[in-house]
């Protein structure tokens, strides 16, 4: 089985899941027998021995800066010195057109590709090699949105391209009606196969010398420290987040909230606990990843993600790994496969602040929730997710062909 994989991003140079996804995946595959190329739209050094890794692009791409919701800036160093700018609509234009300037071997199966970025140039593959599209949806725009319509642009890609698809894999049930709702798709055409973790991949570290080391001093006089990792956007519900800490904090004045990471409402976000009297206790930290992440996990009492719409959502379980347990949004892909988590509604702030209290005062409660909680993560990998997505290549092509 040879299939092109089209992504957008592998770790480490990822800014969320999606990467960690991509990696966690094809390397299942390739342990089970597939022979990937992975196709970036970027040029950048990666140790990989399972896959081809390639780069559409002849040029160095840099992002720029980070607004949100899927407007990225990225500088591009040609050869030669000269330099320009795309917005992240003109990055992903130049990585179909690059696509097509690719000269791949067309003994190939199956094109693989990753959210909208990659859409446009699997279907410029399939138009030029007459192979099967399998189009892997990690969030659609409504979800990046909060719900909302989003980016009509983005809609139109989305829309073409799952129309388009031979087959469609969603993260989560959560995401296949998303899918159907949204663009009117046959349920019939949509696959769910579960994002994982690979739990040998993890191992804390905390590192007495970075930005943790005043929470960890506090921690030592009885503070509860409550943790987000990720894009600080609408989508991440953050500002109920925000407005159940101060109000359980009212009950416990020992009480501290970690939020790691950057966003476009991440000024809106610091105005807002400033008008809740929550920000002697909030702590903002810019975008982290390897060692300092593993430290905003480890350092939690309870990691929280209340997303108004989450496709899947791998932190709570990375956090699980490294000590911490986890609340999550019923409206999260992730809380289809993990029962040891604490549950509530995006909008439930009520329970948000009773759950938040209960962690506060029983240890038991805290302790419990992570012993059986890591003995699910685990008991995770990403071999079952395998299985499944080679049952859908197997779907496309003559049965002589997917055993090879």
């Amino acid at each position: 089985m040879k299939v092109i994989m089209l992504g957008w991003e592998l770790p480490p140079h990822n800014s969320g899941g999606l990467g960690v996804a991509c990696y966690g995946l094809c390397q299942a595959l390739a342990n089970d027998g597939a022979m990937l190329e992975f196709v970036l739209p970027y040029t950048a050094p990666n140790q990989c021995d399972f896959m081809k890794i390639r780069a559409a692009l002849p040029v160095n791409v840099k992002r720029v800066t980070a607004t949100g919701n899927s407007y990225e800036s990225f500088k591009y160093h040609h050869i030669g010195g000269k330099t320009s700018y795309h917005d992240l609509f003109g990055h992903q234009a130049a990585y179909e057109e690059a696509i097509a300037n690719l000269t791949f071997d067309d003994d190939f199966d199956i094109i693989h590709a990753h959210d909208w970025l990659t859409f446009r140039a699997a279907l410029k593959l399939k138009q030029i090699y007459d192979k099967p599209v399998v189009l892997h949806v990690h969030s659609l725009e409504s979800d990046r949105a909060g719900g909302i319509s989003g980016n009509s642009l983005v809609h139109a890609i989305e829309r073409l391209g799952l129309e388009s698809a031979d087959k469609i894999i969603a993260v989560s049930a959560h995401t296949k009606q998303k899918i159907i709702h949204d663009y009117g798709i046959s349920e019939d055409k949509i696959e769910v196969s579960h994002n994982s973790i690979s739990p040998d991949s993890h191992s804390p570290s905390l590192d007495d010398e970075n930005c943790y080391k005043v929470i960890l001093a506090l921690k030592k006089q009885g503070y509860t420290v409550l943790v987000n990792a990720g894009r600080l956007t609408i989508q991440k519900g953050l500002t109920n987040l925000l407005r159940a800490f101060a109000r359980a904090s009212d009950h416990n004045p020992k009480l501290l909230l970690l939020l790691a990471g950057s966003g476009e409402q991440r000024d809106e976000l610091i105005e807002l606990a400033a008008e809740l009297g929550a920000s002697r206790n909030v702590f903002f930290t810019n975008f982290v990843r390897g060692n300092t992440l593993r430290d905003t996990y480890s350092i939690g009492d309870l990691f929280i993600m209340p997303s108004i719409s989450e496709p899947f959502g791998l932190t709570p379980l990375e956090s699980i790994l490294h000590g911490t347990p986890a609340m999550v949004s019923n409206q999260s892909g992730v809380a289809e496969v993990i029962a040891n988590v604490l549950k509530v509604d995006y909008w439930d702030i009520d329970k948000m602040v009773s759950q938040i209290i209960n962690i506060s005062q029983y240890p038991n409660l805290q302790s419990a929730l992570q012993d059986n909680g890591l003995y699910e993560v685990r008991r995770m990998g990403w071999h079952t997710a395998s299985e499944k997505v080679f049952e859908i290549y197997g779907q496309l092509m003559p049965a002589t062909r997917a055993t090879q």
